[in-house]
């Protein structure tokens, strides 16, 4: 393949592998986001029943607000950010002088790399073998 041939095929095939890419991260970082959301919700009560969780367990739901805080955000090309936005996500994730941690963020992720560099890997894939 000649210069002038092998120009305009390695754009497009950067074009779609970016794509592809970024596609798959913000997927990974959705699944993260669910499960996160999902540790602080399953079988937490609300209102005048709300317990406490245990310390290094993720936080119970009483509010909802902590759960509905939770987004993935696209921060530049090939970076995504899940972000819990609600005030005290920070105290809860990583505990304070008063209170032991109890994290929701960090075993999402943990629970979830192999899934997303699964995710990417695929994405590289099929970006690769012109496969859509």
């Amino acid at each position: 393949m000649a210069k002038a041939e092998f120009t305009p095929f390695a754009a497009k095939l950067s074009n779609r592998l970016t794509s592809l890419v970024d596609q798959a991260l913000f997927v990974a970082g959705k699944t993260i986001e669910t499960e996160a959301a999902l540790s602080i919700t399953e079988g937490s009560v609300t209102g005048k029943n709300h317990v406490p969780s245990a310390p290094g367990q993720p936080p119970n739901a009483d509010t909802r607000q902590l759960d509905k805080s939770i987004d993935t955000l696209p921060v530049q090309d090939h970076e995504v950010e899940v972000v819990a936005t609600a005030p005290y996500a920070k105290h809860l994730e990583y505990g304070t002088s008063k209170m032991e941690p109890r994290p929701f963020m960090r075993p999402a992720l943990a629970k979830n790399e192999q899934k997303a560099r699964d995710l990417i890997a695929k994405a590289v894939n099929k970006a690769t073998e012109g496969k859509s």
